[in-house]
């Protein structure tokens, strides 16, 4: 049995691992999977929690609405989640208080958003399936969770490395 030849990086466009630094290509493709997977599971994971029709970004704005129970503005939702286009939170706001999960107030000009008790308990009802369906399969796989904090930390900081690059190629 012959050993396979290596076939170089896992990456979508390789093209882009050709230049500098393949492995940030290998990160780029890795985080485009883990994004649609992780997307795929806050809509699902939210419609086994009973509330089936929610998009990714409305199960998002609907936890942090939730988040330490303190009303919230719609530039604090837009500035914790990066959303430069307001109308998408604007639009999400809308459906989950049509629904009953978030109600408005005003704090001087600025309207400001809680969760309502059904909101709330939709999020435990949430958790509780999270722990159950995937928390559990992750903690099977015995991963370092200081080694996990480690790559979020990453991640942040390369969030901020593509916001300044984007910031760049706009001015070009």
């Amino acid at each position: 049995m012959t050993k396979p030849s290596s076939i170089g990086p896992i990456v979508s466009a390789a093209h882009l691992a050709e230049g500098g630094m393949a492995p940030l290509s290998e990160v780029e493709f890795s985080l485009t999977v883990l994004t649609n997977a992780f997307q795929r599971w806050t809509v699902r994971g939210m419609s086994a929690a009973g509330y089936p029709g929610l998009s990714h970004v409305e199960v998002l704005i609907l936890h942090a609405a939730n988040h330490r129970s303190r009303e919230k503005t719609l530039s604090d939702l837009c500035m914790t989640f990066n959303i430069e286009d307001t109308h998408v939170v604007a639009y999400a706001l809308k459906k989950l208080e049509g629904m009953g999960l978030i109600e408005t107030g005003r704090r001087g000009k600025e309207k400001t958003v809680k969760v309502t008790e059904a909101g709330a308990a939709a999020c435990l009802r949430y958790r509780d399936i999270r722990e159950e369906l995937l928390v559990k399969s992750v903690r099977a796989l015995n991963f370092d969770e200081k080694q996990l904090s480690t790559i979020a930390a990453l991640m942040h900081a390369l969030s901020g490395q593509y916001d300044q690059a984007a910031r760049a190629a706009a001015s070009l």
